[in-house]
């Protein structure tokens, strides 16, 4: 059986001295601080997707290119991360962002997991006495060695147009009207990649929770036979929600091409449909 990549709060109640970890981001609307400071679980550490998990928008590098392999391992040092730390992230909306961060650490090999938990029952409550009990006080760790990002877990813009040309699987996970160009209101290009198919993340979620592991592999047969698919959105966020949502339902992990849509649509000579 596949590894629970996604973990509901009955399984962090099992776990002992898992680091648990609110992540937000601008990009939900608002102000991410205020946002965990009105309501987080307890226990739970802020890290800011913008700031802690990726550098500064970059052109063809995207919206939210990866952080160098310094201040990430700046970051992690800060939360009290190490390569034997099982750490534990949520949003409040998802997933979404969440899943950002945990990717990031399964690809550099620390077991992370998303909790899979509707937004409503984070702001009905602010962690049970159980969870608590589970969660451990952050501490900094030794200073941590910078690894870089493993080649094999990320795609280039020009790997993804070589894969679409081999007949390879390259999934956008962004909602469908983005996809078929019918409105962009981030980027200033509309489309998608050339012989992309559309698998919009959202619907890895049935009224807030997660879908069940059949229903996965029912929406995402199509990489079964492609151990080198890639999956992109429209800056690398939730791209990551498809990959994880993909490693959970036992089809294998897909390479993120974390400039994304937004990274495409900059360079003028990459085609557009």
């Amino acid at each position: 059986m596949a590894e629970r990549v996604f973990v509901d709060s009955d399984w962090l109640q099992t776990q002992h001295g898992a680091v648990l970890v609110h992540v937000g981001t601008t990009m939900g609307g608002q102000d991410p601080r205020a946002a965990y400071n009105d309501r987080h679980l307890d226990g739970a550490e802020f890290v800011s997707l913008d700031d802690d998990l990726a550098d500064p928008p970059d052109g063809v590098r995207g919206r939210h290119p990866l952080p160098s392999p310094e201040r990430f391992a700046a970051v992690l040092d800060r939360l009290g991360i190490d390569d034997d730390s099982l750490v534990v992230a949520y949003d409040d909306r998802g997933g979404a962002f969440a899943a950002r961060l945990v990717w990031m650490l399964r690809i550099l090999d620390v077991d992370a997991r998303l909790l899979d938990i509707a937004p409503a029952a984070i702001s009905a409550r602010s962690g049970s006495e159980s969870e608590r009990a589970n969660v451990a006080s952050p501490a900094p760790a030794p200073e941590r060695s910078a690894r870089p990002w493993p080649a094999e877990a990320v795609a280039s813009a020009a790997e993804v147009a070589v894969h679409i040309d081999a007949g390879g699987v390259v999934i956008d996970s962004r909602e469908a009207p983005r996809y078929r160009g019918e409105v962009e209101p981030i980027d200033p290009v509309a489309g998608h990649v050339p012989g992309a198919i559309n698998r919009f993340f959202g619907d890895n979620l049935d009224d807030g929770r997660l879908r069940s592991v059949e229903d996965l592999r029912d929406r995402f047969a199509v990489v079964a036979d492609d151990p080198d698919a890639i999956v992109y959105c429209g800056s690398g966020v939730t791209a990551c929600h498809n990959a994880l949502a993909i490693e959970h339902a036992g089809l294998g992990r897909p390479r993120v091409y974390v400039g994304s849509w937004s990274g495409w649509s900059a360079d003028p000579d990459r085609p557009i449909a």
